[in-house]
């Protein structure tokens, strides 16, 4: 298959470098900022694979017509990246790897719905600047049954892949693992660094308690994802806080060795707009639509734009003051 993979950022780098490591046609399409490093030096990944480099086709636009384009900009970057792509892709099949659960809808506006592909990434990965990015933990590519076999077979050449007839259940779940990187945005700290308190961690078992309330509401039912079943949110929920939150902080402290900054810190960290609408803001979207509040996420939705406005972050006594009264 000739692959596009149209992105350049963490997901979008890891992919074409391990579906070119494995032999196939691919090339990455980013802003020239990133194309230009790249271009010239290689793409140089690290991590759970070890370290080492690929040199990758890698262009600022899309200049041939692809059988395959993976789609691994943020969300909120979908129209712009079909805007300017849509006419060499009205053949092609998309397949989206966004979190949250608009991506498909967005994309639909540009091409036709039945060559869109749903998926969902579990592998984790750190864009440390233009051609670095390091692989964080190993995870499966979940894709959306009415993949084709040929996309299958050479995606898992990268990643091993998981179909699934219930891929909006598990893309809500998807949320709930996403959930808790607006904490690292507003603190501009790793994961492993506030999550080692215990304070901040008795804000994230409050997070998922409130949208486990609004996905009850809204008649969603969650689907667990391979290595994370659903019961490891209403497990933690239902705990006493302070144990529950003892046990997020083991759990988010042990997942890589590297730094580990959330998709939302590093967009802020690069500039961008974070997709902290499409993730904690899913759920204030979702309440207001049921008619019901979600004031803990939607006071966090509101800290992630301040610090993306004013690129300053907060102090954690800040957080707590913002919070305590939900928490």
């Amino acid at each position: 298959m000739r692959i596009a993979v149209i992105g350049a950022g963490a997901i979008g780098c890891l992919a074409a470098g391990y579906l070119k490591e494995k032999g196939e046609e691919v090339t990455l399409v980013g802003h020239s900022s990133a194309a230009r490093p790249i271009k010239e030096n290689g793409l140089a990944i690290s991590g759970a694979r070890g370290n080492f480099l690929v040199h990758v086709d890698i262009s600022d636009t899309l200049n041939y017509i692809p059988d395959l384009a993976i789609l691994t900009t943020k969300t909120q970057d979908i129209d712009s990246a079909l805007q300017d792509n849509s006419y060499l892709l009205r053949n092609s099949l998309l397949l989206t790897t966004q979190n949250g659960v608009q991506a498909d809808n967005l994309a639909a506006k540009y091409l036709d719905r039945e060559r869109i592909i749903s998926s969902i990434v579990m592998f984790g990965a750190t864009y440390l600047e233009p051609g670095k990015v390091v692989h964080n933990f190993e995870g499966s590519w979940v894709l959306g049954a009415e993949s084709p076999v040929s996309v299958r077979e050479a995606l898992n050449k990268a990643f091993p892949t998981v179909i699934s007839e219930e891929i909006k259940g598990m893309k809500y779940l998807k949320i709930f693992t996403n959930a808790n990187n607006c904490l690292p945005a507003v603190l501009g700290k790793s994961m492993q660094e506030v999550f080692s308190d215990l304070d901040i961690s008795r804000i994230s078992i409050a997070i998922w308690r409130e949208g486990l309330r609004i996905i009850d509401k809204a008649g969603i039912s969650l689907v667990s994802l391979p290595g994370f079943p659903v019961e490891n949110i209403t497990r933690l929920t239902s705990m006493p806080a302070t144990d529950a939150a003892r046990v997020f902080s083991g759990i988010m402290q042990g997942l890589s060795k590297e730094p580990l900054y959330g998709s939302i810190l590093q967009s802020i960290m690069r500039g961008r707009l974070s997709e902290i609408d499409y993730i904690n803001g899913e759920f204030v979207r979702l309440a207001e639509e049921h008619n019901i509040q979600a004031p803990l996420n939607k006071i966090l939705v509101d800290l992630v734009h301040s610090v993306e406005k004013n690129n300053r972050f907060y102090a954690k006594d800040d957080l707590i003051k913002n919070t305590k009264e939900l928490v």
